[in-house]
């Protein structure tokens, strides 16, 4: 039987000599190297072939893993699995936006050789309460996507154009508005035009109703 063989990059040496115990119970696994830090870390992996590295991700007071992560991934053909004590949503996103295929609280410990046999397998699933970190950090990214969209759009409007929008949104004709600003049907036609360029639309209670639903009113 072929064996999984590990590398783990960890400066915690208690920890370390822990998991390393822990992992040494398993017949099917193989420990080829440890490092404690990032770029010692990648050095290993320079000298050793890994199919798993268990990838520390607070070392040294700063997030060296995810660094070592990316060039260990890019580099080579090993798959890295990140441990840490924090549930950090941002680092979490970090992670596998750098090619990490899992990340596991220290606490987990058990779960860690499951974790392992699944990443040589290809067949990584996400662990629950990571999912829902990585959940929580995608809804926030989409609201500040949405934010960022808000102001963009109501940037290109001019103070005008934003009461002109309000006053349709509340039912007022073109006229009404335009005997409202002391203009002229007209001046009230080409701000209707311009929010129509800058918004889209069909007309112009389609553009307020979209200015609406996005929060510019």
């Amino acid at each position: 039987m072929s064996r999984i063989r590990i590398a783990i990059v960890e400066d915690d040496p208690d920890w370390l000599r822990g998991l390393t115990s822990y992992l040494g119970k398993e017949a099917d696994f193989e420990l080829v190297g440890q490092a404690s830090s990032g770029q010692t870390g990648v050095e290993l992996l320079e000298r050793v072939e890994a199919d798993v590295v268990l990838m520390d991700i607070m070392m040294s007071d700063s997030p060296d893993g995810i660094w070592a992560a990316a060039e260990i991934v890019q580099c080579t053909g090993a798959k890295v699995i990140m441990l840490t004590s924090m549930e950090d949503k941002e680092l979490i996103f970090e992670a596998f936006k750098v090619g990490a295929v899992d990340y596991m609280v220290k606490t987990n410990f058990a779960e860690i050789p499951q974790a392992i046999r699944n990443a040589y397998a290809n067949r990584s699933p996400i662990h629950p309460s990571v999912a829902e970190k990585m959940r929580e950090e995608f809804r926030r990214l989409k609201h500040l996507e949405h934010e960022v969209r808000v102001k963009e759009l109501r940037d290109l409007l001019t103070p005008t154009e934003v009461q002109v929008l309000d006053l349709i949104e509340k039912g007022h004709t073109q006229t009404q508005i335009a005997d409202k600003f002391v203009v002229s049907i007209r001046t009230i036609k080409v701000h209707v035009g311009n929010i129509l360029r800058k918004l889209g639309g069909k007309s112009s209670k389609e553009a307020a109703q979209k200015a609406k639903d996005m929060g510019i009113l």
